[in-house]
């Protein structure tokens, strides 16, 4: 019961989608019609054709060759309406696949991190594209074929009842067999398309970790690893796959011999109609054709319905992702920060990723504008968790973070982080010129403004040994460009923004030394009267900070600035230290 009604709302999500097409919908839907009837007509042409056939030397040719005619004018149009038809209902597919994936674009758009954080990219992939696909193919096929096959059906039925009730009460009889052989195996299939539809993600997803990790596996000789883990998601897909197709192509056959029953029956007794002066020779072949077309859409949606199962398997899918909870939207009198000058309060914060494992308790902290304050301390204390709560990737817990005195649960997430220039450890660049990834946050820049930020990080030199110079086309997350040259490229992108505020999570940390003591320099006087948060391991790059915070376990249990925390002799002190014992 419970599955049923899953797949009814599934259906009712999908018609929802349709209803925007009804106009091409009832198009089709109507040429449909047309066209079963132009191929029903058919039949009763060649009947009356064959009683024209009467014998030897009583042959009316005359009137065969006016049949012969009828008939090519009416395939002529047949082929027109399906023509027509398909068109449309490759329109109406199209366009609802094109609406679908936009709308779980969007949804990615404003899914919150945590969403990111507990999927994988390979995983999410799949949704989109592979599961779409096959979705679209399943609708595809059941307009192509499922209205067709129940409007033949229901033409065939009243054609048959109209030339004779006997026959067509042989014909309905042994139909309900089809049927429900039908529904039998479109039941079992459905948690095995299901299945499969889930594996696959799982395989999409360990594809794109491995791939985009290749250098990884390599240095960590993890290649046989990763291949025996492939190989045992590999089989559980082929296995589950050919469970799932093994079971649906069962369909074909089984109603296959149910229609051979069906049409061995119409044989049978229009024949002993026949010899009994009931029927005409003419209008038995007419009984046996459409016998024939009665059957034949009994395999076709069979083999829909099936398909419609590994459809709705995978827009199940699709469905569960466009509709995750979204990201709460900002509140319709949000305040827009303007003119920041860079105070930032942090008060009685606690925040904690997984409910069951406190991570960040009473963490309180004032920040005066233009100061800069360095966050240190062990991996996993929490310093890049700060950074993703000042930047509101993640909303506290509890207590609050206010800049300029407004709690920034209160602002738009869009004034507040362009508040922020960010550079961290990991790079992110576009497919794209070098000029393009630079200008992410001030598409307005000139060609002078974008070779002075380049020059005061020290890119402008390698820029200009590149092939084309800032007009360089690179590929998706930098190409073939060195980790060192993408960090500068990035760094780049925030000295030609220079917002109120910054953001350096190991800024430095794939540079060389001599380059990093030149970007030193240029990010002090980048942070001259702007408030900065630098989280660092290599204490050196923040002896200048105005105030250290030194975290553990998601606490501050020491501040100050270097000289005092060195004073102190306490686990800062420990920590500096250490860089310089043998």
């Amino acid at each position: 019961m419970k599955e049923k009604r899953s797949q009814a709302a599934i259906l009712k999500k999908i018609l929802g989608y349709l209803k925007k097409y009804r106009f091409l919908i009832a198009l089709s839907l109507i040429l449909a019609g047309i066209s079963v009837a132009l191929t029903l007509y058919v039949p009763i042409l060649v009947g009356n054709a064959i009683d024209l056939i009467i014998g030897p030397g009583q042959v009316d040719l005359p009137g065969v060759l006016v049949i012969l005619k009828r008939i090519v004018i009416v395939m002529l149009l047949t082929a027109a309406a399906q023509w027509v038809m398909n068109t449309c209902n490759n329109k109406i597919t199209y366009f609802v696949i094109k609406d679908i994936r936009e709308s779980a674009f969007r949804k990615l758009e404003i899914l919150p991190l945590k969403y990111m954080d507990n999927h994988s990219t390979g995983e999410i992939v799949s949704r989109v594209i592979a599961d779409v696909d096959t979705f679209a193919d399943g609708l595809l096929m059941g307009f192509t074929q499922l209205f067709t096959g129940v409007m033949t059906i229901a033409g065939t039925l009243i054609f048959m009842l109209l030339t004779n009730v006997k026959i067509t009460l042989v014909v309905v009889l042994i139909t309900p067999v089809s049927l429900f052989v039908a529904r039998f195996i479109a039941k079992k299939t459905y948690h095995m398309f299901q299945e499969q539809s889930v594996t696959r993600g799982e395989q999409t997803g360990l594809i794109d970790e491995v791939i985009g990790n290749q250098k990884v596996v390599k240095a960590f000789s993890q290649e046989e690893e990763v291949k025996a883990q492939f190989e045992e998601i590999n089989q559980r897909l082929e296995q589950c796959s050919l469970r799932a197709v093994f079971f649906s192509s069962l369909t074909n056959p089984s109603t296959r011999f149910v229609n051979s029953l069906v049409y061995a029956g119409v044989g049978l007794s229009g024949a002993i109609i026949a010899i009994g002066g009931g029927i005409k020779v003419g209008m038995l072949s007419c009984f046996l054709s459409y016998a024939n077309q009665y059957t034949k859409p009994f395999n076709e949606i069979s083999g829909v319905i099936t398909e419609l199962q590994n459809a709705i398997a995978c827009a199940a899918r699709v469905f569960e992702l466009i509709e995750e909870e979204p990201q709460p939207a900002d509140d319709a009198y949000a305040a827009v920060y303007q003119h920041v000058e860079g105070n930032v309060t942090l008060q009685d914060v606690e925040f904690s990723y997984v409910p069951e494992k406190p991570l960040i308790q009473n963490f309180t902290l004032s920040v005066k504008a233009g100061q800069r304050v360095a966050v240190v301390g062990p991996t996993g204390c929490g310093k890049t968790t700060v950074i993703n709560l000042l930047m509101r990737f993640y909303d506290v817990n509890g207590g609050s973070i206010q800049v300029e005195g407004v709690d920034i649960r209160k602002a738009s997430r869009d004034s507040l982080r362009r508040q922020y220039g960010m550079v961290l450890q990991d790079t992110w660049l576009r497919a794209g010129t070098i000029k393009d990834n630079i200008i992410m946050g001030k598409p307005d820049a000139t060609m002078e403004q974008i070779i002075e930020a380049a020059k005061a990080s020290h890119a402008h030199s390698f820029i200009k040994r590149l092939p084309d110079g800032y007009d360089t086309v690179i590929g998706e997350d930098g190409g073939s460009l060195s980790q060192g040259q993408k960090q500068l490229l990035c760094i780049t992108r925030v000295m030609l923004c220079l917002p109120p505020m910054l953001i350096l999570d190991e800024a430095t940390s794939s540079i060389d030394t001599r380059t990093e003591i030149r970007i030193q320099k240029a990010f002090t006087r980048m942070m001259e009267g702007r408030t900065s948060f630098i989280v660092a391991h290599r204490l050196s790059t923040i002896r200048e900070a105005d105030v250290i915070l030194v975290m553990k376990d998601g606490n501050i249990i020491e501040q100050g600035n270097h000289e005092t925390l060195l004073a102190q002799d306490g686990f800062y002190a420990r920590l500096y230290n250490s860089q310089f014992a043998k």
